[in-house]
């Protein structure tokens, strides 16, 4: 009989397999053995909905990663599969009664299989430019996004669709070009400085964290959550010496790159002194405000990181809970109420537990009816980068998605993360109402109606 002291100890053993042997080093033992194999998580997992397969499950993942760990499998190609193939969406969090630390597990997994990867040439070869050239450094954002805007505005991007030439990309791809946003190499800081103060007494103090592909894509939405925090009484500042926060280092097994980017935004934002780091990207924060388990190891960071975590908060959580808000103008001059509805984000939701903020703010605008979508907190299929390297899985998600979208008839689909609005975007792109539905984020959506008359 095993021993209460022996619970949750890694075995001792000597991994003939160089991916078992990192998978052991590196995987939180505790956690999975705090897995009951109880199954409350499989109704919540968008691959098991998909797929009815038990490996598709969060319960299947964690006992495959522990079959490795403890020398009863060999990590094949199909547990490297099985491993990229979560979302990461962590719907599975809330649900579980043990409160398994599953998106950190995924993470362990994939970072130890990212230390003896099978690339090919051209995926190696993007995984450096991406991961290790662009997103850690602001002047290559810029100059993406100018590169983009070029393509976007120049003629080249119509004559790229005219000539058929996106005829030699991916499907998946050719759907994406088309929804992207206009791209700009000025960002929030360039538009609006590094402070903005507060309309009437200030109420506190806080810092914008503005992303990598947030402040080249979606700007003008970084603009609006600075102007709506300060007609709410906050002060806001943007240190323009801050990273990209590294999520989608960290879901693709590149943790030691995260955790480089989350030292300095962790020593940049501390010089402010602020009183909280707001958001406005689910996926940004729900790495923000781990932060202090990503750096739990390093000694000299962990303290502060701590002291950087308990101060991320989304603006919809931060607005509702201490802002001043504005009075919402009406969203349209129809005397019909204009329908609403909201997709979660799953980072939001699971990990920043802050789904109930975005629909109380948008349920205070006039002349709006608020129609919550059936299974509203079920994954989009976006997952940061999930939505191009799995476009079949992430396709039937997507798919399942816009059946409930269209039954709400709701005018805008608004959500609060980046990408899951891309993908809403592609949903309803693809079946063909556009004309008649509008995705936006929340505090665009918001920030308008506010605009309209006391901005």
């Amino acid at each position: 009989m095993t021993s209460q002291a022996n619970i949750g100890k890694k075995p001792q053993i000597n991994h003939t397999n160089p991916l078992a042997r990192t998978l052991l080093e590196k995987l939180d033992y505790d956690q999975l053995t705090n897995c009951m194999r109880c199954g409350f998580c499989l109704p919540a997992c968008p691959t098991f909905r998909e797929t009815g397969v038990e490996p598709e499950s969060p319960r299947g993942r964690i006992a495959l990663m522990k079959a490795v760990a403890d020398g009863l499998m060999e990590p094949d190609d199909r547990f490297r599969d099985q491993m990229n193939h979560c979302l990461g969406c962590r719907a599975c969090e809330p649900v579980c009664p043990a409160d398994v630390k599953y998106g950190q597990l995924i993470e362990q997994a994939r970072d130890a299989i990212e230390d003896h990867p099978v690339h090919s040439i051209p995926v190696k070869g993007m995984r450096k430019l991406f991961f290790k050239g662009v997103f850690p450094h602001r002047k290559r954002l810029k100059t993406l996004g100018r590169t983009l805007k070029f393509y976007q505005k120049s003629g080249l991007q119509r004559v790229a669709r005219g000539t058929g030439v996106m005829r030699l990309f991916p499907k998946h791809l050719r759907d994406m070009e088309r929804i992207l946003p206009d791209a700009t190499a000025d960002g929030v800081v360039e538009q609006l400085g590094t402070v903005y103060p507060a309309k009437g007494t200030p109420i506190a103090r806080v810092a914008l964290f503005r992303g990598c592909i947030m402040d080249v894509m979606f700007a003008g939405t970084n603009v609006n959550t600075v102007k709506l925090l300060s007609k709410a009484g906050f002060e806001v500042v943007i240190p323009p010496e801050q990273v990209c926060c590294g999520a989608l280092h960290a879901h693709s097994g590149e943790l030691e790159l995260a955790r480089d980017m989350a030292r300095i935004n962790v020593r940049v934002f501390k010089e402010l002194d602020v009183d909280y780091i707001v958001s406005n990207a689910g996926g940004c924060g729900a790495l923000l405000v781990e932060y202090d388990h990503l750096l739990h190891e390093d000694e000299t960071w962990k303290e502060q990181a701590a002291w950087f975590a308990s101060r991320v908060v989304d603006i919809s959580k931060l607005l509702v809970e201490h802002g001043r808000l504005p009075a919402f103008s009406e969203s349209t001059t129809s005397t019909e109420p204009v329908v609403v509805t909201y997709q979660d984000s799953c980072h939001l939701r699971n990990v920043m537990r802050s789904g109930a903020a975005p629909r109380q703010l948008i349920s205070q605008v006039p002349n709006v009816s608020f129609q919550e979508m059936r299974e509203a907190d079920r994954c989009c299929g976006s997952a940061g980068i999930y939505n191009v390297t799995q476009p079949e899985m992430a396709g039937q998600i997507l798919e399942h998605k816009m059946e409930n979208v269209n039954a709400t008839g709701a005018r805008y689909l608004l959500t609060s993360n980046p990408g899951c609005l891309l993908q809403m975007k592609l949903g309803v792109e693809q079946h063909g109402c556009s004309e008649t539905m509008e995705v936006k984020h929340v505090v665009d959506f918001l920030y308008e109606r506010m605009n309209e008359r006391n901005a």
